[in-house]
């Protein structure tokens, strides 16, 4: 039988990685809400409000592996609290910004201290609760979901009600609980140190690629490719001399030897093709029922049963997957995935929605609260436990980006087909009879980019199936040999 005071000291330290995440993920969005006030403020001018939203995502994208592998090195508690107080005081100086500059850098230095918050929380509840990290990482879901349902809300009506500068300041009181719970829940979970240099090398080779990456993916998607070449070849350039670097490395932030357990990778395959899916189609999904006629609040509103169910599901379907393995979950979640994606694309009118869209939905978020704590715990739970932040920095990049990629094609796609189905010969004359030829282009627009937001999570599903080991889940996972340990607390 479990302690008493670990069971409390688990408890605190899960409840501080919920709300300190919170903090990160919310702030990735809210202040879109507050843009145009912002604006109007501080006199940003287009670049200016691009740059507020941007500086915070590039950051935050950079830096999920840097902050992952320090806080292996140092201590993933120690790093997730250094990550807590400076969220605050970034937070601090953005809400007290004199003008778009000293806002831009701040919002850049809370996206750098939102790495260490997301990545460091995923593997100190690795490091906390071991193999039970299933339902835990499933709880952490439920309650982050709240949080990001909430968080917007909230922000429009501080916009609104007192000032812009509000949903910076309201960080710190929670910053402060996060750091407070998050000393008071220390326990004996050990880390194992890697001995020798920091790896400077490949922490500003991983940093460029992948933050020169996320820029050409949002730029690409809002404003055209063709344009930005230069950010891409630059990120390959870089990701290809971390590559180079981390295998000549005497201790690699990425010891490549990672990779050698299956799930590890079969995990993180998986969830780079399955996020992309995901948002593939939360995001067309979200702006095809304004093509039917829904208003945006309306189909804001449509589209939170995902995170409903999230928030009553993730932690039974995290702890299932702790007794019986992960395999079947990531499985099924995905088909149920794609299947939502399918069911969606019979939908054409408005009235259509009330019983296709709802299907899509049901099927859609069961699917989702099947597959999110489980594959997360997985691709934990396959790397030894002194690497979970590694691991948990690499399944972060690894989501954000099929997030971004999926963004970008499943739109090219749309994109295609709408413009095809406009210029064709036999399309309608956009006389009187301009709004049905557009209807009828969207949804073959739409219908297209579902098929590849389906093909995404089946493929997600076959990866599940065929490489997902659930004797490897649940029989541990060996040190890996170049790893000295050195016990510590996290």
């Amino acid at each position: 039988m479990e302690d008493a005071t670990l069971v409390r000291r688990r408890r605190l330290t899960l409840v501080a990685c919920i709300i300190g995440s919170s903090l990160a993920f919310i702030d990735a969005t809210v202040v879109l809400v507050a843009l145009p006030t912002i604006e109007v403020d501080l006199d940003l001018g287009l670049s200016g409000q691009e740059w507020v939203f941007l500086s915070y995502s590039l950051a935050l994208a950079s830096l999920y592996l840097v902050a992952g592998s320090l806080g292996d090195r140092f201590g993933r508690r120690l790093a997730f609290i250094a990550g807590a107080a400076g969220f605050a005081v970034a937070s601090a100086i953005a809400g007290a910004a004199p003008d778009g500059t000293v806002l831009i850098i701040a919002r850049f230095f809370q996206g750098v201290a939102g790495a260490f918050l997301t990545t460091n929380s995923l593997a100190l509840l690795r490091g906390v609760y071991g193999d039970q990290a299933g339902r835990a990482i499933g709880l952490w879901t439920a309650f982050t979901s709240v949080a990001a349902i909430g968080g917007p809300p909230v922000g429009g009506a501080l916009v609104e009600w007192a000032s812009w500068r509000w949903i910076f300041y309201i960080n710190l009181p929670l910053a402060v609980v996060t750091v407070v719970l998050a000393h008071l829940g220390r326990s004996d979970e050990k880390r194992s140190a890697t001995a020798g240099r920091l790896d400077i090398p490949g922490a500003v080779l991983a940093a460029v690629g992948f933050g020169t990456l996320t820029y050409g993916m949002v730029e690409g998607a809002d404003k055209g490719f063709a344009g930005l070449w230069w950010a891409f070849v630059i990120a390959a350039a870089a990701l290809i001399g971390f590559v180079f670097a981390e295998r000549r490395a005497e201790n690699p932030m990425l010891p490549f030897a990672l990779f050698r357990k299956g799930n590890l990778a079969a995990a993180n395959a998986e969830t780079f093709l399955v996020y992309a899916a995901i948002y593939g189609f939360l995001v067309y999904f979200t702006l095809f029922l304004q093509t039917l006629g829904f208003t945006p609040f309306e189909a804001g509103i449509i589209t939170t049963p995902p995170s409903l169910v999230l928030i009553v599901l993730a932690t039974r379907f995290g702890a299932l997957a702790d007794k019986y393995g992960p395999r079947a979950f990531l499985t099924v979640g995905p088909v149920l995935i794609g299947a939502g994606a399918l069911i969606s694309m019979l939908v054409s009118s408005k009235s259509d929605f009330w019983v296709f869209g709802i299907a899509s939905l049901v099927v859609f978020s069961l699917g989702l609260a099947m597959l999110v704590a489980p594959i997360t715990a997985t691709a934990l739970k396959s790397a030894p436990a002194e690497l979970a932040g590694v691991a948990s920095g690499v399944n972060s990049t690894v989501s954000r980006l099929g997030s971004l990629t999926s963004v970008a094609v499943v739109g090219l796609v749309v994109t295609l087909v709408f413009e095809s189905k406009i210029a064709s010969p036999d399309a309608q004359p956009l006389t009187k009879d301009q709004t049905g030829a557009l209807l009828d282009a969207s949804v073959s627009g739409y219908r297209a980019g579902m098929l590849v937001a389906a093909g995404l999570a089946l493929a997600g599903a076959l990866v599940g199936a065929l490489f997902v080991s659930n004797r490897e889940a649940l029989g541990g996972v060996a040190v890996i040999p170049q790893a000295a340990p050195a016990p510590a607390e996290s």
